[in-house]
């Protein structure tokens, strides 16, 4: 494996259905509004089919360290709500699985993925900062159940107060030196 590749396996538990869990992970343009602190653009390029197969999306994301990620992914492979794939090109190269397993009360989320990063600062320096990108990468990880726990929560609350009771999602590190670009 080369300085710059990367293998992480995430798993996270919550107490919902694959189908709760799937709705919000396979929206992708929501990833912004729910996960803040990670994604701080979506943006549909490509439709794909009637099965989400070829849906591309365009993300600039961060994680806790000063920098930004311009990348885009391909969906590869769509199973309900059990399997999400996805190819990514930019400043990583590489591919995601997304597997829901568990019952209508539970559900067990893994996310595999193995990516090159392609970002000149990363690939240059992972020979150097590889545990400090990879605590980036967990950071950013727990963000993302953080911040889906609290989804979940919000789309359960019976009414717009107890809607209105549920806490922000995290925000980003460093929310100070981000730019808005297109």
């Amino acid at each position: 494996m080369a300085d710059h590749d990367y293998e992480f396996t995430t798993h996270w538990r919550f107490d919902a259905s694959p189908e709760e869990v799937w709705e919000i992970l396979a929206d992708a343009e929501e990833l912004p509004r729910w996960w803040p602190s990670v994604y701080l653009e979506a943006k549909r390029l490509e439709a794909g089919d009637a099965n989400g197969i070829g849906v591309v999306t365009a993300l600039w994301t961060k994680g806790f360290l000063p920098y930004t990620l311009r990348w885009r992914f391909r969906v590869t492979e769509v199973r309900p709500p059990h399997r999400l794939a996805i190819d990514a090109v930019g400043d990583f190269v590489g591919r995601g699985v997304w597997t829901l397993t568990g019952t209508s009360a539970e559900t067990h989320v893994t996310f595999d993925w193995r990516i090159r990063a392609e970002k000149p600062v990363l690939r240059s320096l992972s020979f150097l900062f590889k545990p400090v990108f990879s605590a980036n990468h967990a950071w950013a990880m727990a963000r993302g159940q953080e911040s889906l726990r609290l989804e979940l929560a919000r789309r359960r609350a019976p009414t717009n107060e107890e809607r209105s009771r549920v806490p922000a999602p995290p925000g980003p590190m460093f929310p100070h030196n981000l730019r808005r670009r297109s």
